[in-house]
């Protein structure tokens, strides 16, 4: 399983256990995506944090999740490309998510962005994932 996945699964199982906070281990993109559901909604705050394992230290992200009424901001997520079968979409093709109740994640030429800013900027890119 990717990493990325593994994160995005890993939100989406937190929320239904009702846990107020999960760790994720660091990297760049893992952060990037992470600002990307912050900004829409999804999670309630991001922090970077070291976390002491035996006798090295390793980067972590914790995640706040968001909750409204007692029920998960994250209803679902769909991975589209995958390790083993990349998916790719022009500018032109990009369409709304849920009938624009959710958001794509897209990795482009100027970084990682939503679909909708992808849509704006008139960029095509790997569509990493669809969230809900």
């Amino acid at each position: 399983m990717s990493p990325i996945a593994n994160m995005l699964v890993q939100i989406k199982n937190a929320q239904m256990a009702r846990h107020s906070e999960i760790l994720v281990p660091f990297s760049k993109i893992k952060l990037t995506i992470a600002s990307i559901l912050k900004d829409s909604g999804y999670i309630a705050e991001i922090d970077r944090r070291n976390k002491k394992i035996k006798k090295s230290e390793h980067e972590y992200l914790a995640l706040v999740l968001k909750y409204t009424n007692g029920v998960g901001a994250l209803h679902g997520v769909k991975m589209i490309s995958r390790p083993s079968r990349r998916m790719y979409i022009k500018a032109e093709e990009i369409r709304p998510v849920r009938s624009g109740y959710g958001l794509a994640i897209i990795s482009t030429s100027k970084g990682v962005m939503n679909s909708k800013d992808a849509w704006k900027q008139k960029i095509g890119g790997e569509i990493i994932c669809e969230i809900w």
